[in-house]
Order: structure tokens, then sequence, then C-alpha cells
């Protein structure tokens, strides 16, 4: 936990209500940090993500937010100042992880327009103006970490949109960091492989699951808490020199 000496580091975790998310944020409490963790539709697992921290000694409240509704982002950073200022005594926090996105299961002869503006509101357009957004209140020499994926170095069929956009998530990783370095602040992209609860649809049948796995070098599927034990380390001043990269935590998938 932190030095009880000093304030409390605080992140904000997107999507946190499930999946990489939930382990984002619960391993960041873990680590001493006070948790902001949003969710979209599933509220009962978003509060219990935050009770589960709470009930383990830490901070964290969970907050409803659509990341692919930029008109709502106003009224989000209006609940975060609020927030702040309620349980931290602060008007500032530190790290933001955008995690929150939406996958794609269509091949490109499958997709439609309203499948492919969906996947840009969340993916990338969303990501941009919340992070545009919430920039005043993060501290300088703070971090931002943006969720990337395999998929925007790998093509795989029935992600051809998704994988763009989290290839140009990449590219706007490094204009952030390159844009905003004069007040320290950090922006890197962390790309997860194969991660059991996700990739691909879902779990899908053994043989599948298993062709996959053996394309990582550690011959096995990631898991949540690979990825988010990972993320979590990365919120301290311990990666204080790691900036505009892409870091890819995927068992050596593809090499």
């Amino acid at each position: 936990m932190a030095n009880m000496n000093e304030p409390s580091k605080i992140v904000i975790v997107t999507g946190g209500s499930r999946g990489i998310g939930k382990s984002i944020a619960i391993n960041a409490g873990k680590r001493g940090l006070g948790v902001i963790l949003t969710y979209n539709s599933q509220a009962e697992s978003g509060n219990a993500v935050a009770e589960e921290i709470n009930k383990s000694g830490g901070k964290a409240v969970a907050l409803r937010l659509d990341t692919g509704i930029s008109a709502s982002f106003d009224d989000f950073v209006k609940q975060v100042t609020a927030i702040l200022n309620e349980k931290w005594n602060r008007n500032t926090f530190d790290y933001l992880v955008n995690n929150a996105g939406i996958a794609q299961r269509s091949l490109i002869k499958d997709t439609t327009e309203e499948i492919f503006d969906q996947l840009v509101n969340v993916n990338l357009k969303g990501v941009f103006f919340l992070s545009q957004k919430l920039l005043p209140l993060i501290v300088d020499g703070g971090q931002i970490i943006n969720i990337s994926s395999g998929l925007a170095r790998f093509a795989f069929p029935g992600s051809a949109v998704y994988g763009a956009l989290k290839a140009g998530l990449e590219g706007l990783t490094r204009y952030f960091a390159k844009e905003y370095g004069q007040r320290k602040i950090r922006v890197n992209s962390v790309a997860p492989g194969a991660i059991d609860t996700e990739f691909g649809g879902g779990k899908g049948d053994e043989e599948h699951r298993r062709q996959i796995a053996t394309a990582a070098a550690l011959g096995r599927l990631g898991e949540a808490d690979d990825v988010g034990l990972f993320v979590a380390s990365m919120l301290s001043d311990d990666s204080r020199f790691v900036n505009a990269q892409r870091i890819e935590v995927g068992g050596g998938i593809m090499i």
C-alpha cells in the first residue's frame, strides 16, 4: 500500500466493471491508488468492483460512462471533479487508463456503416475526446495509458475495423505524448495479445483456444490479470521515463 504520509495517487479506469479493466482497477487499488472506475450498462458489476477495493482497505468509486457518446463527457468531468473533492479533497488526479472498448465480430463484407460508426465512436473518437476533456485535471507528470490490441499488428478475419482503429490509437498515443510532453505527462499504449476472456469473441471451443495458444511463445492464452498486473505496475514513478511506447503483453504471440 502507499505511504500513509503521502497523498494517495488516483487513477481513472474506463471499462472497469469486468475483464482487463476490472483487473487493472483491483490491482491499482492493491498498490494504494485511489480508483475511479467506469461502467456502461453493468452498474451492479461496476459497484461490486469498487466495493471489493474498498473492503480491501482501498478507496474506489464507480461511475457510469458511455465512451461512445462524447456529448456526455462534460457532465462526466463535472462528476469526476465532485468525486475528487468529496473523496480525496483534491481537484486533480494522476493517471488515466483508457480501457473501455467494443470488439468487432464481422467480416468486411458484412460490416455495416452502423457497426463501423459504433466502433469508431468507442474505440477512437471516445478515447480522443475523453482524454482531451480530462487532461486539465491530470497532474503535470501524470500518465495516460491507452489499451490497444495485438490486432493492431496482426490481421485476423472479422476484426478489420477494430484492428485499424487500435493501430490508429497507437498513432494517437504518440501525438498525445508529443503535445503534452511539456507538462511531463507520459502517454503509452499497452497491447494485450490473446486474452482468454475476450479474444475472438469469447472463450470459444477448446480446439480454437488451443490453436490460438500455440501462436504464443509461452504456449498459453493470456488471462485478464496478465495485463491488469502489468498496467498497474506502470502506474507509478517507476515508469517515469517510459513514454510514447507500444508495449505488447501477449506472451510472445506471433513471433
